[in-house]
């Protein structure tokens, strides 16, 4: 039993084997493996329905083509183009307008002070933080105190050294 399915499948793939290379040996192909294919164009004739037939001056037309030309799955949109702005690029020699930097606005408010005979001490607000200073401290890292007097009092704005007063009070 068991050799009868080996002898069928052998006669299986024999006959396959045979209607796939049958035609290739049989009728080969004279211009390799491209395809071609021909056409005849009809004289007219006096019998309709009925084609001439072909002589040996006339020689059949060979297409060599014949898949349509371009991808067959593109995107096709019906929208336009967008057409992009022209730039007319003009050379300007315009010289740069280089800013000084300068301190930002004073950023506290004057409370008060406290005049002890050995320490002068002031009061600062910024929003609503508070600040008791004296001369020589350092606020946020940024602002100094460089000197108080009756008058006014002289910050130095860190990153830039730059001096900005505020005023305290009056003389009187």
């Amino acid at each position: 039993m068991n050799t009868k399915r080996v002898v069928g499948w052998v006669a299986f793939f024999g006959v396959a084997a045979a209607l796939t290379w049958g035609p290739d040996y049989f009728m080969p192909s004279e211009q390799g493996d491209a395809a071609v294919a021909t056409s005849v164009t009809p004289a007219k004739s006096k019998t309709r329905g009925t084609l001439p037939a072909t002589t040996a001056s006339d020689k059949p037309t060979v297409i060599n083509d014949l898949s349509p030309s371009g991808d067959l799955f593109a995107a096709h949109s019906w929208k336009a183009a967008p057409t992009l702005a022209s730039v007319n690029e003009q050379s300007v020699n315009q010289t740069p307008v280089v800013q000084v930097p300068s301190a930002p606005p004073m950023p506290f408010q004057f409370i008060g002070k406290l005049d002890d005979r050995a320490d002068l001490q002031v009061f600062l607000q910024n929003g609503e933080k508070i600040y008791v200073v004296r001369k020589g401290d350092v606020i946020d890292d940024t602002w100094r105190i460089e000197g108080i007097s009756d008058v006014e009092l002289r910050f130095v704005y860190l990153p830039l050294h730059l001096s900005q007063t505020l005023s305290v009070g009056s003389t009187q």
